[in-house]
């Protein structure tokens, strides 16, 4: 079993920046990527993008490229999502998770609670 916690969102004017975090517990050990996923209100859940825990290789969506960066710190097992320049079309609820398959296209079985980034106009 896997235990994620998000924190760090919050309200921000466009052009802002806030950085996300994810503390990771339990069985972590078994963890080979974990990604930042977000979903507005009416919405699908829509990834954002992803790490590779050991490489650590990253992958981002086009939506955000350049603009937000996914690192970890694999000795307190943290995930983070650092998102500058801010844009309205950013809010939503962000979602980490994490996911135990080593080959293929991961699969995310364990997810955190999300918390909320709101962008302003």
């Amino acid at each position: 079993q896997v235990t994620l916690v998000e924190s760090g969102g919050g309200l921000v004017q466009t052009g802002g920046s806030l950085r996300l975090s994810c503390a990771a517990s339990g069985r972590t050990w078994n963890i080979y990527h974990m990604a930042w996923f977000r979903q507005a209100p009416g919405k699908e859940r829509d990834f954002v993008a992803t790490i590779n825990w050991f490489t650590p290789t990253t992958r981002y969506s086009d939506s955000v490229k350049g603009r937000f960066a996914i690192s970890r710190d694999n000795t307190n097992k943290k995930l983070y999502l650092q998102m500058n320049s801010l844009r309205p079309e950013d809010t939503a609820v962000y979602y980490c998770a994490a996911a135990t398959n080593s080959e293929g296209t991961p699969q995310y079985d364990y997810w955190g609670q999300g918390t909320q980034v709101t962008v302003s106009s």
